[in-house]
């Protein structure tokens, strides 16, 4: 029996109404405008940037301004900051608001990179409810009304899970969402995320008008589909998941809804991938596009015959015809032996 087509559906975020329930998280070092471009393209609801940092924004240093883009087919789409100090992130939120005019703005509260936590910010917020209510009530008197939400995890360590204070304190500073990743930030990125935690809070802010988006462990639409069915979660939050596959966001809503899906060729994933390398160079430039899409190429060759062989060449490519090139190559070793790299 096909599974309950209210499983994809549309959410409200404050006054933001997002037609599906699918989204791509921010993810660093990847969740630029030219792969949130072939999201949208392979069924994505709803885009955030990769976390950008306050104080950066506050100095304006660094990349921030071409960070905070809008891709071009993107109609909607969010802005993930970070920082610990409730002024810098005030200013920083009224800086996102006003240059790059997004639909919402993402606090996050869950990234546990030392060179980030050591500054009071990421997960170190999720860990210290009172300063992230103090940074979240900042952002959102800042911004009003643009809605406001916030990512945590489950707390520091397995011995102090401190999800339930963190989320509470989100709510009450006027959060209209919250994302969870149910691992602690001495897990990092191991282990498995543990869902119970999604949906005991999805249970907890039931009713009180603040959604609760599931992240962790969805590298499938079967993954996404049980993350729904089983933690009541209003969205789930593809990370990892939609790396090489940008298609997963339609297979996933063709799975929700009809109970059963096709999934995107090698071919149509292949050239994703070079529609996304050609908007990143127009971006960054050829050179920087290249050496930053080797590892992603490497994700969407999975799959690929002769993919080892093919991923060697890949991380040598320094042009766009490199790129074309190993592909070509690889394709005709494949037939070579009687075989296709399709």
């Amino acid at each position: 029996m096909p599974p309950a087509p209210q499983l994809y559906h549309p959410v409200t975020v404050g006054s933001l109404r997002l037609e599906g329930n699918l989204f791509l998280a921010p993810v660093a070092g990847y969740s630029d405008r030219a792969f949130r471009s072939v999201c949208i393209e392979g069924g994505a609801a709803f885009c955030c940037t990769e976390m950008i940092s306050a104080e950066a924004l506050v100095r304006n240093t660094g990349k921030t301004e071409s960070l905070l883009r809008r891709a071009d087919n993107e109609t909607q789409y969010g802005v993930q900051i970070f920082g610990g100090n409730p002024e810098a992130m005030s200013r920083a939120a009224e800086i996102v608001a006003e240059k790059a005019q997004p639909s919402l703005i993402d606090i996050n509260a869950g990234c546990p990179v030392p060179k980030v936590v050591k500054t009071g910010a990421g997960a170190a917020l999720t860990r210290d409810p009172d300063r992230l209510f103090a940074v979240t009530a900042a952002v959102v008197k800042a911004v009003s009304p643009l809605p406001v939400t916030v990512k945590i995890r489950s707390g520091w360590t397995a011995e102090s899970l401190s999800w339930k204070e963190a989320a509470r304190a989100a709510a009450e500073a006027g959060a209209n969402a919250v994302t969870i990743h149910p691992r602690t930030r001495a897990a990092g990125y191991g282990g498995s995320a543990d869902w119970g935690i999604i949906a005991e809070l999805a249970a907890c802010l039931k009713g009180k008008g603040v959604p609760v988006f599931g992240s962790g462990d969805v590298f499938s639409p079967e993954d996404a589909q049980r993350m729904l069915e089983t933690t009541g979660a209003d969205a789930v939050m593809f990370a990892r998941g939609a790396l090489g596959n940008p298609f997963v966001f339609r297979e996933t809503r063709e799975l929700l809804e009809t109970g059963a899906y096709a999934p995107a060729s090698n071919e149509a994933r292949i050239e994703a991938g070079f529609r996304e390398l050609e908007r990143l160079a127009a971006d960054e430039g050829e050179e920087a596009a290249c050496r930053k899409m080797r590892k992603r190429f490497c994700a969407y060759s999975k799959g690929v015959a002769g993919g080892a062989e093919l991923r060697k060449l890949l991380t040598a490519a320094e042009r766009i015809a490199d790129y074309r090139r190993a592909f070509q190559d690889s394709a005709a070793a494949c037939l070579t032996h009687g075989g296709h790299i399709f």
